[in-house]
């Protein structure tokens, strides 16, 4: 199975340099990812670089505490999208999750997304900050405001993507929004996992292997260690043997 449309490559830490872009953008169009998210501020520079490709260009905001002023993330929105980004990633207010003040909460996103149009909007939960009602909730209210997506993590938290939230948040919302699962997921095997439990995007810091080539390749080694390992136990077997002989 080839992942690479699932895939939003990730680059957000603050000591990213441009050179750090430029290779980034490289390895996304090399594997062909569906997308890469990275800060407003390097949009234009990404933008650039993956012009005539596929890769689409996604822009977190109200990153990563998400307690940032609703107008802020309006006017950081409506910047990145001008900027050119194709996807923008919002982090929940997880402070008014916490209060129950859940009008607020749907307000804050509501703004967002009618700000962003036709732009798809994702909202990041931050699930290790969140208990799983409070999960449920935040969940339902997303589909309330009409966002896009669910995505799970910042990756600046505590952790990541865990199967058992994301099962979650699927039995929650059905098929009425799509799940980003981020952070943690690095390998091809357990991008599958995520995906057979109902993920529609895979966040990774790393060039994930798309293919089942990874699998094959680990397959690989093993046999050739074990097959070494049977020569090794030959040979010596055959020295032992020798020298019984001569003896």
């Amino acid at each position: 199975m080839d992942i690479s449309k699932y895939i939003d490559f990730t680059l957000l830490e603050s000591t990213t340099t441009e050179r750090d872009i430029i290779d980034f953008c490289h390895k996304a169009k090399v594997h062909k990812f569906y997308a890469v998210c990275v800060n407003s501020a390097y949009v234009p520079l990404v933008k650039q670089l993956l012009e005539n490709t596929n890769v689409k260009v996604s822009s977190v905001i109200g990153f990563p505490l998400g307690a940032n002023s609703t107008k802020s993330k309006v006017f950081e929105a409506k910047k990145a999208i001008t900027d050119g980004a194709d996807e923008i990633e919002m982090v929940i207010n997880i402070g008014l999750v916490k209060s129950k003040n859940y009008v607020s909460v749907l307000r804050d996103i509501t703004d967002v997304k009618i700000a962003v149009g036709d732009t798809p909007l994702k909202v990041i939960l931050e699930i290790s900050e969140l208990n799983k009602n409070e999960v449920i909730k935040a969940s339902e209210i997303c589909i309330d405001a009409k966002a896009d997506f669910i995505k799970t993590s910042t990756g600046f938290s505590k952790n990541g993507a865990t199967l058992t939230v994301v099962k979650i948040i699927k039995k929650t919302v059905r098929n009425k929004i799509k799940i980003s699962a981020f952070d943690g997921i690095d390998d091809y095997e357990t991008a599958i996992k995520y995906i057979d439990a109902g993920v529609d995007r895979i966040g990774s810091t790393t060039a994930i292997e798309t293919t089942e080539n990874a699998l094959q390749i680990r397959n690989t080694k093993i046999y050739r260690r074990y097959i070494e390992t049977v020569q090794s136990a030959g040979a010596l077997k055959a020295d032992i043997i020798k020298k019984q002989t001569q003896d």
